[in-house]
């Protein structure tokens, strides 16, 4: 097969199909609607070190003081809700209702006043009469879940009057780890990934846009009060309905979960994958920094 030729936005769509039947044909937003595992998502970033990831992601992006910045799934305001303190405007689109309700939450409770919220799917979105564009930075961090990741792109783009950054994932996951080895005995099949930055990185490329790409490792820590608690929250994680299922997760648990400090944790880990670029305009612009810089390219 000649790679030149391949439709890289199909081998994202059909990977992600695969992905959605293989996980019941249950998105990866929908486990967000539970307002109490939104809220944990958001209590899990707030540790030091996890504050010290989010700081040095947002020291990342070309942001000012009258920067007015696009923040594609928010979840629980992350990232929106400290970039609002240093910008001009954040506005917020997120589809699921708790993320949704835990980022209204927070925006209240730390008094936060240039927050736009856009309760809404990225596919759905209209640019025109959904948000206030051209925004100085548009970036979608871990949710591009979207299945025309080609349309979904070019829309940031056409939302964006300067700079778009995307985050996502190289190859296999804690998460697809433990996925690969539950997942037949769970559900009597192999567990399908979802498609990783290989993929996202030939999409671009094929739209005319070659990107910096930045790879770096990613742990992170669910904590729990209770071995209950934790079967609980990873019952939806691994479509776990049956009684049966669950004597499984419960086992598999046992042997996973570590004691500290008198909670229970589960480490995460997997490579993470920033790329972004600054977007064409026809005007020139500045010479010193290329339009479409070109770093760990692939080419076909």
């Amino acid at each position: 097969m000649d790679p030149c030729n391949i439709d890289w936005n199909e081998v994202w769509k059909g990977t992600l199909e695969r992905e959605l039947e293989s996980n019941k044909n249950v998105d990866c937003s929908a486990i967000w609607h539970n307002k109490e595992r939104a809220r944990r998502f958001w209590e899990m970033f707030q540790d030091n070190n996890a504050k010290t990831i989010t700081e040095k992601r947002i020291k990342g992006m070309k942001l000012s003081s009258d920067s007015r910045v696009l923040d594609i799934g928010s979840g629980p305001g992350t990232l929106a809700i400290p970039i609002a303190q240093q910008v001009a405007h954040v506005t917020a689109v997120e589809p699921s209702d708790g993320m949704m309700s835990v980022m209204k939450e927070n925006i209240e409770e730390y008094g936060i006043k240039n927050i736009n919220c856009v309760h809404k799917d990225w596919e759905a979105i209209d640019v025109e009469s959904d948000l206030s564009a051209p925004y100085d930075v548009v970036f979608a961090s871990y949710s591009l879940g979207m299945k025309d990741i080609r349309t979904s792109v070019q829309k940031m783009i056409d939302a964006s009057s300067r700079y778009v950054y995307l985050y996502w994932f190289a190859g296999e996951t804690s998460w697809d780890m433990h996925s690969r080895i539950l997942w037949p005995f769970l559900h009597g099949y192999e567990y399908q990934p979802a498609p990783k930055c290989d993929v996202l990185y030939n999409v671009l490329y094929s739209m005319g846009i070659y990107p910096n790409v930045k790879v770096f490792p990613f742990e992170h820590v669910h904590r729990y009060a209770t071995f209950e608690e934790a079967v609980e929250d990873f019952k939806s994680y691994y479509n776990v309905t049956s009684s049966t299922q669950e004597t499984i997760l419960r086992s598999y648990l046992k042997g996973i979960l570590e004691v500290n400090n008198g909670n229970l944790i589960q480490r995460g880990w997997s490579t993470r994958v920033k790329m972004w670029w600054k977007k064409q305009t026809e005007e020139i612009g500045d010479l010193n920094e290329p339009l479409f810089p070109l770093e760990n390219t692939r080419f076909c």
